[in-house]
């Protein structure tokens, strides 16, 4: 079996639910940028996600403070919902992590929000799927 085919094998095989990060923290629209920081640096998060009528809708991310808030000068009294990137793009938790990695690709994005039973249950992430690739190298 070629490289390439125990790589395919690896990603077809492996599910979203088997690698993706559990652990959810999330906003109402109104929460300012200077509170989503400090909420980022003490949990050592690389995202939050934005909750709209209590169901999380959108994403705001380390990536979007550097492009969309530093290189822009936005005041970090800014509501997260100017900022954040809506919709939130997901991807089911029983698909394989090819698919997530695929979506990823076409949709430019590096974070996915995992749905299971009609609920985000996780975020899967590129670091992620280059974490699963690493530990079966």
């Amino acid at each position: 079996m070629s490289f390439q085919d125990t790589l395919e094998r690896l990603f077809t095989e492996t599910l979203v639910k088997d690698v993706m990060t559990k652990a959810l923290v999330s906003v109402d629209p109104s929460t300012n940028l200077y509170q989503i920081s400090k909420m980022m640096s003490q949990g050592g998060m690389g995202s939050i996600l934005v909750k709209k009528d209590g169901i999380p809708s959108g994403i705001i991310t380390d990536r979007d403070f550097a492009i969309k808030v530093a290189a822009k000068d936005v005041s970090l009294e800014t509501p997260v919902e100017n900022i954040a990137s809506f919709p939130l793009h997901t991807i089911n938790a029983d698909d394989s992590i090819l698919d997530a990695a695929k979506i990823m690709s076409e949709k430019k994005i590096r974070k996915l929000g995992v749905i299971d039973g009609g609920k985000i249950v996780g975020i899967i992430t590129t670091t992620d799927l280059v974490n699963q690739l690493a530990s079966k190298g």
